[in-house]
């Protein structure tokens, strides 16, 4: 690491972020101020909960700062006045205007979690694994007023696996974002790393995550319906209607061959309740059904075994 030391904002909330925040505590970069988003009620009490990156600030007695928006005069000269060199922005949640931008000294950059100018937006980890990309990562990016769109300035790649969901991309990208982030900012620091503008014609857009669109839809290949239970992990969660009942898929394997309609259950037992699709069959081995916690396909037909019955279609 350079000796040169940047004088550092940071914006984050969710833990992901704070796992950023982590990295830079341990590397000893000088954090003079961290903004997160205002306390929320979570859990069934409702009470206001701080974000894992509050939390991790006020650990290390880095002052923190939770504005509603940039909108007001006040906020913007609270940042002002902390005379920052540089201002890192991961999962933050709040949109930040030109005037943020242009107040640290050399600008705002941003951790994003897909190879840009692949998957601006919202969802980019899920979106690419229900689109099949083999491969995945982060882009630190020098923010503009676009969403994603600004230069890119430094990019670090990881595979996705057969067998990956959202959430175990996000739990690998924990890892990866942070060394990339803390590499990107010692470049920074010795003026030595340049910035390349995104190809516009190639940007892909990761639209906000629905429960709606969890559904499946057994006209889809095998396939594709194995990569919607991957990808709505760990939210929404794919789901199928059996009998009136919304019932979420957790796990389940793919057949590339099927003689059955679309729908229709081919078998059901300990090993799994196997379904056929538009291409294909999907096993299901663990799933939801509502008011119960995720079970094995042989937990499940306990007492539901009437629920898929060999012969009946899931869309009649």
């Amino acid at each position: 690491m350079t000796d040169k030391k940047l004088r550092i904002v940071f914006a984050g909330t969710p833990d992901f972020a704070a796992k950023h925040l982590a990295k830079l505590i341990a590397e000893k970069h000088q954090v003079v101020a961290c903004y997160t988003q205002p306390d929320r009620p979570a859990g069934r009490g409702k009470k206001l909960q701080p974000s894992a990156v509050k939390m991790l600030s006020q650990e290390h007695q880095i002052p923190v700062f939770q504005p509603e928006s940039f909108k007001d005069d006040e906020a913007v000269a609270e940042l002002q006045q902390l005379n920052a060199d540089l201002m890192i922005v991961v999962a933050y949640g709040l949109l930040l205007p030109k005037v943020v931008l242009d107040t640290p000294r050399l600008g705002c950059i941003n951790v994003h979690g897909s190879i840009l100018p692949k998957w601006r937006g919202a969802a980019p980890i899920q979106r690419s694994v229900l689109e099949g990309d083999l491969e995945t990562g982060v882009t630190i990016m020098q923010m503009d007023e676009g969403l994603d769109t600004g230069d890119m300035l430094l990019i670090k790649t990881c595979a996705i696996e057969p067998t990956d969901t959202s959430g175990s991309i996000y739990n690998k990208l924990e890892f990866v974002g942070p060394d990339a982030l803390i590499e990107a900012i010692d470049l920074i620091a010795q003026n030595n790393l340049s910035a390349t503008a995104q190809n516009n014609e190639q940007a892909t857009y990761a639209k906000k995550l629905t429960k709606q669109e969890a559904e499946i839809n057994w006209q889809d290949s095998a396939e594709v319906i194995d990569r919607k239970i991957r990808g709505y992990q760990p939210w929404p969660v794919a789901f199928t209607n059996i009998k009136n009942n919304p019932v979420k898929i957790w796990q389940a394997s793919f057949e590339a061959q099927s003689n059955k309609p679309a729908g229709e259950v081919i078998s059901a037992d300990k090993t799994g309740i196997r379904i056929a699709t538009g291409n294909g069959v999907i096993n299901i081995t663990q799933l939801q059904p509502p008011g119960k916690k995720a079970m094995s396909a042989t937990d499940f037909l306990n007492g539901r075994q009437d629920w898929v019955t060999p012969g009946s279609n899931l869309l009649d």
